[in-house]
């Protein structure tokens, strides 16, 4: 075998070498591999999907439109008392429409006076007066609420004089007697559906938690 083959020989046998040694350390690419991404690009990509603070206060829309007037209302009343949860004065509503209610109708309205606005509390105690005087009694059994929510809401930021205003469908059975007993009105088993629209009255500002009924329609 002559020289210049030999040498060729051992420059391919260096060639394949090289190669082998550079796959072992680099890998191998097939087709086309897009470019790494920057990592001021990750970051930027991460940013797009973290969650943002806030949103919506379920607190409020799950009673009202979300932005509407009451909502605002609601709002701001949370703004001056932190405490205050439009969730918690359904409940305590549910449990003052009984109380109120009640009252009205088995003539205690003296025990309701903290709970009403004075020109309510005079209607109540002239309309039960009234009974008296005609020697009608009322027999009243609340049988639950059915339905209540808002239906407004309003707020004096200078006052600080919050206004609710209650939608309530509740069951109850009502007989009305004379004075010998005998029913004119109602049954004991008939239960009666009572549809009342109540606006309570609140100062935020106030170290008094009780809210005040001001307003009765229908």
């Amino acid at each position: 075998m002559n020289s210049p083959i030999i040498e060729l020989l051992v420059l391919a046998g260096i060639a394949i070498f090289l190669f082998l040694r550079l796959r072992s350390v680099l890998g191998t690419r097939e087709g086309f591999e897009k470019p790494p991404v920057p990592q001021s690009d990750n970051r930027d990509t991460r940013r797009d999907f973290e969650v943002i603070d806030g949103g919506p206060d379920r607190d409020i829309i799950d009673h009202v439109a979300e932005g509407s007037d009451a909502a605002k209302a609601l709002a701001a009343m949370k703004r001056v008392d932190p405490s205050f949860s439009v969730s918690d004065f359904l409940s305590g509503g549910r449990g003052a429409y009984e109380m109120i209610l009640m009252g009205f109708e088995r003539g205690e309205v003296e025990d309701l006076k903290p709970f009403l606005a004075d020109d309510v509390y005079e209607t109540f105690a002239e309309v039960v007066a009234s009974r008296k005087e005609q020697g009608l009694t009322i027999e009243a059994e609340f049988i639950g609420v059915r339905e209540i929510s808002i239906s407004d809401a309003t707020f004096d930021e200078a006052t600080k004089i919050a206004e609710v205003t209650v939608r309530y469908v509740g069951d109850l059975t009502s007989v009305v007697k004379d004075a010998d007993g005998q029913v004119l009105e109602g049954s004991a088993t008939a239960v009666k559906k009572q549809k009342d629209v109540w606006t309570y009255s609140h100062n935020m500002g106030s170290s008094d938690p009780n809210w005040v009924l001001v307003a009765t329609d229908e």
